[in-house]
């Protein structure tokens, strides 16, 4: 990637929710593209007429629980993605193990914002690929 997309990347990291959200809506009435399509690889779909007024007033709320989702484990980092799998989940070693070879798996619901942040960063500490839902 070149810098100047490494700069917004790292520039969009730093949007709340709301704000991501306002970007995601300028960008889809600029470009009259629609990005709720749902399909692979973050394309962006020409948008089939115009978007309803209804659904620009739409109240937007911020969402307050989170899931981790363990995606991603490389053999490599197993051992030490399953200890802290055991200490997130609170898991038995067993369970641990059967969560940490299934992936992609959701191993934690409902957390709060900061909660989910914190065992996001300890699982890509160790070398996890993960994702909050």
């Amino acid at each position: 990637m070149t810098e100047k997309i490494l700069t917004l990347i790292e520039e969009l990291k730093t949007l709340t929710l709301l704000e991501a959200t306002e970007l995601v809506q300028s960008i889809e009435e600029t470009f009259n593209v629609d990005a709720s399509t749902g399909g692979g690889g973050g394309v962006m779909m020409m948008s089939p007429g115009e978007t309803s007024s209804e659904d620009d007033n739409k109240a937007i709320e911020e969402k307050t629980e989170f899931d981790i989702s363990l995606d991603e484990v490389p053999k490599d980092k197993k051992i030490a993605i399953l200890k802290v799998v055991r200490s997130v989940t609170e898991l038995g070693l067993k369970e641990a193990k059967e969560v940490v070879e299934n992936t992609p798996k959701v191993i934690k619901e409902g957390l709060t914002k900061p909660a989910a942040e914190e065992a996001k960063k300890s699982l890509e500490d160790a070398g996890a690929i993960v994702t909050l839902k």
